[in-house]
């Protein structure tokens, strides 16, 4: 398998660290050999609310401006119009917007709301329903490994939302293997090893190397030591620099191949996983299983228009959303969902959605979630 490529160094690998795997108290199910673990209850009142404190403190700035809107005393073509501008100027865009407004208004009209405050309720559960297509968890463990490929343009947080994400999986019980793709960049390379370092996970990394030739090995290194995970970092890059694009073309292609068909899918008979995310879309048979994008919540429309050409060139199967604390552009995800609803195989899911630095400052998406710390 490996004569295709010539010899390589043997990577720096950083010692694995292997704990004892530990149910956390999430929505999130965990599978572990021999039958599988009941879901366990919800995540607990005082963390979830700490993150959904950061997050309304982070949606302030787009929040603040709607939020005006319904500190009057009357339901009017005034309070529409204004509420309008707000959200265009939260770059939830023309489509969205009208989608929205209408919506409101039936609302208004069969529940004979006539305050403006409850009006604002009325618009949280609009936009809730707008988005929960959107939320949908990550799915871990129906293939061995799984394979997220991980894409996005520079400076949307992409390898730093990979050493996030590497965070959440070791700590809901899968073994992590780390892949530095992005070869074109020296620094990338060095920060995935500090994140791989920090998680105490194994990494593939090569100086100068070809970014295909990478995630290859990864993927063959990750089917031969058993890891859940191999998560692959590839350059950023702007989707309009087409030869970048045809390159994450190929490194798709390429880790295919490396797959050669993964282990088959968890059946009642086959449960030895060591954690599995449940998900109502399916994702891909053939490696890779996962194809996410990072997206800066700061780029408001363009952060869609982003996901528009990532998705045609690699299908897109989530998103990650970043940098949203101190954006005035949060309303893009109302955007998301309705292009989601009008696509052919259905809404690209946003699996997480970060508001900080820190490692744990990124948070599984839910949508009411989201409306309510936007529009509090």
């Amino acid at each position: 398998m490996f004569n295709f490529f010539k010899k390589k160094p043997a990577p720096e690998v950083v010692k694995e660290v292997i704990t004892e795997k530990v149910i956390p108290a999430t929505a999130t199910a965990v599978v572990t050999p021999p039958a599988p673990i009941a879901p366990t209850a919800a995540e607990p009142a005082p963390k979830r609310q700490a993150w959904l404190d950061k997050l309304k403190a982070g949606l302030r700035k787009t929040g603040s401006s709607i939020a005006t809107v319904f500190t009057g005393t009357q339901i009017d073509d005034a309070l529409y119009e204004d509420l309008e501008t707000a959200l265009l100027m939260a770059d939830t865009g023309t489509a969205a917007t009208q989608f929205l407004l209408d919506d409101l208004k039936r609302r208004v009209k069969e529940t004979k709301t006539t305050e403006p405050q409850a009006v604002k309720g009325l618009l949280i559960d609009a936009l809730a329903d707008l988005l929960k297509p959107l939320e949908k968890e990550l799915q871990i463990g129906l293939y061995k490994p799984t394979v997220i490929m991980v894409a996005g343009v520079n400076g949307a947080g992409k390898t730093t939302s990979i050493g996030k994400l590497t965070r959440h999986l070791a700590t809901h019980g899968a073994s992590v293997l780390l892949a530095a793709a992005d070869t074109f960049r020296a620094a990338a390379r060095e920060q995935l090893n500090v994140w791989a370092d920090r998680n105490t996970v194994d990494i593939i990394s090569q100086d100068g190397g070809d970014p295909a030739a990478v995630s290859f090995d990864a993927v063959t290194a990750g089917k031969a030591r058993g890891k859940d995970v191999v998560l692959i970092d590839t350059a950023g890059r702007l989707p309009t620099q087409l030869h970048l694009m045809a390159e994450l073309q190929k490194v798709k292609r390429i880790i295919a191949k490396a797959d050669n068909s993964s282990i088959p899918p968890i059946s009642p008979s086959n449960t030895d996983a060591a954690s599995v995310f449940k998900s109502s879309t399916a994702i891909n048979n053939v490696a890779p299983h996962e194809i996410l994008l990072v997206i800066d919540g700061n780029t408001g429309q363009n952060a869609l228009m982003q996901v528009k050409a990532f998705d045609e060139a690699l299908g897109l199967t989530g998103l990650i959303v970043t940098k949203l604390d101190g954006t005035a552009k949060g309303g893009v995800l109302a955007a998301i969902a309705l292009w989601g609803s009008l696509r052919a195989s259905g809404a690209v899911p946003v699996y997480f959605v970060g508001v900080g630095e820190k490692v744990e400052d990124l948070e599984t998406f839910n949508a009411k979630e989201f409306a309510q710390a936007l529009l509090s």
